[in-house]
């Protein structure tokens, strides 16, 4: 069990994980223009440590459908991340990639091939924000093969959930938009064990 308590973070320990996740949003801005082979632009990512409880009210209605990418995070530090976008998003997202007509494909389910360049999508981004830690922390991070689900936002987060809510009951919520006119909307989650926001801050003095 870890020393840290998220609930009584000092100041500049909530501001270097907040750090973290802005450069992690900038990297995955960088990782997707090269995917996509297009600029891509970023809003300001909004960065907070929210609990289990309240991440339906950031991300909209528990039972609205999403589209998650889960991957758990091992070597050095372990936990896990996700990554959530709304339909519509992970449609654009999908019709970039693939070169498909926007408006002829948005109302469609998404097929194994769809699903596929959705996980490759979750899979660049997640190397992007590793890549982040791992060289501010000079920590080795791996990540584990992503799956992807598509349910409710209450449904998707019960996993996590279940699974880290014994070591406490926050993580850190990363809300980015990407692209004109912010067309896609995504969410990082990152969910580390106790001891792994111990050892992160640690390498960095703190």
């Amino acid at each position: 069990m870890g020393k840290i308590n998220l609930n009584e973070l000092d100041e500049m320990q909530y501001d270097v994980l907040k750090e973290i996740g802005n450069i992690g949003a900038g990297n995955a801005t960088t990782a997707l223009s090269t995917m996509l082979n297009i600029k891509v632009d970023m809003s300001v990512p909004k960065v907070a440590l929210v609990p289990f409880s309240q991440i339906s009210d950031f991300i909209g209605a528990e039972d609205q459908t999403v589209v998650g990418i889960l991957l758990g995070m091992d070597e050095e530090i372990t936990g896990m991340m996700m990554f959530i976008f709304d339909l519509k998003s992970a449609h654009r997202l999908v019709n970039m990639l693939m070169c498909k007509q926007e408006e002829a494909s948005e109302t469609l389910e998404f097929g194994e091939m769809e699903q596929s360049a959705l996980c490759e999508i979750g899979n660049i981004i997640a190397g992007s924000y590793i890549t982040a830690i791992s060289t501010l922390t000079n920590l080795v991070i791996g990540a584990s093969t992503p799956s992807l689900t598509i349910d409710m936002v209450g449904a998707l987060l019960s996993v996590p959930a279940a699974e880290f809510g014994k070591f406490g009951d926050k993580l850190l919520f990363i809300q980015s938009q990407f692209g004109e006119q912010d067309c896609i909307n995504g969410y990082f989650l990152m969910i580390p064990e106790l001891d792994s926001y111990d050892k992160i801050l640690g390498a960095l003095g703190l």
